[in-house]
C-alpha cells in the first residue's frame, strides 16, 4: 500500500511518434520500433496527502530505444514554476510513481522502465486544452512547443472522430484520438510531426484509474 495517499484530476494531451491509433494502446509494438513522446496535463483538482494541487501544470518529454516495456527509458519532467516546495515535491513524488501501489498508474509504470531521469525542472508552462474538440497548445519556453490537432478524413477533409475506450487501463478509460507536432530543445531533442495524439481526463489515485 502507498504511504500517502493522494488523488488528480487532470485534462491531459499526449503526442508520440507513433501512426495514428498508436499500436501500443492495444499492447502492440511501436511504430518505429522505438518510442518518442511529449505529454502535458493541467490539474483541475487534486490533493497529496493534505498538500493541494489545484490549477497546476505538469509537462514530460519521454523515449525509450524499443518497446517501453523493454526499458532503457530516458525522461525529463518539468513542473509548474508556480508550485509551491511542497506541491513539488508532491508531485515529483507522484510522477516518480510512489505512494502508489505497483502497477496501478501509468506514472508507476512508466518509472519502473526508465533507466535516465534527468533533474527536474521548473518553469512555466503555457497549456491551453479543449478535449471535445481536440485541440491543445503547450509552450514551455526554452523547452517544449507542441500542439494537438484532430485528425482529418484524407478525401473530404472533414474531422474524424475516434475514441479508444479502455476501462482497464492505467493511464484513462476514455480518450479522444488526435495528431499532433512536438518539438523539445532541451535537455532531450524531440521532434514529432503529424503523429499519434490523443486527449483524455486523466483522473487518477494512488490505486489506479478513478471515475
Amino acid at each position: 500500500m502507498s504511504e500517502t495517499a493522494w488523488n488528480i484530476r487532470a485534462l491531459e494531451f499526449s503526442n508520440c511518434n507513433c501512426s495514428y491509433g498508436c499500436p501500443c494502446q492495444f499492447s502492440g509494438l511501436p511504430t518505429n520500433g522505438n518510442c518518442r513522446a511529449v505529454v502535458a496535463f493541467h490539474i483541475e483538482t487534486g490533493q497529496h496527502g493534505k498538500t493541494k494541487l489545484d490549477g497546476l501544470r505538469v509537462a514530460g518529454m519521454f523515449s525509450w530505444p524499443k518497446a517501453i516495456h523493454e526499458g532503457h527509458g530516458e525522461a525529463a519532467i518539468i513542473i509548474d514554476e508556480r508550485a509551491n516546495a511542497a506541491q513539488r515535491e508532491s508531485l515529483l513524488r507522484i510522477l516518480s510513481g510512489q505512494d502508489t501501489e505497483p502497477g496501478a498508474t501509468i506514472f508507476n509504470v512508466f518509472a519502473s522502465t526508465l533507466e535516465k531521469v534527468h533533474e527536474p525542472i521548473f518553469a512555466a508552462i503555457e497549456f491551453d486544452i479543449d478535449i471535445e474538440r481536440r485541440r491543445a497548445r503547450l509552450r514551455v519556453p526554452g523547452y517544449i512547443e507542441a500542439r494537438g490537432e484532430p485528425i482529418l478524413n484524407p478525401v473530404t477533409k472533414a474531422e474524424s472522430r475516434v475514441r479508444i475506450d479502455n476501462p482497464n487501463g492505467f493511464e484513462f478509460k476514455l480518450a479522444e484520438v488526435a495528431r499532433g507536432w512536438s518539438k523539445t530543445r532541451k535537455p532531450m531533442q524531440i521532434d514529432l510531426a503529424d503523429s499519434y495524439g490523443h486527449f483524455c481526463h486523466l483522473n487518477l489515485s494512488q490505486s489506479g484509474v478513478t471515475d
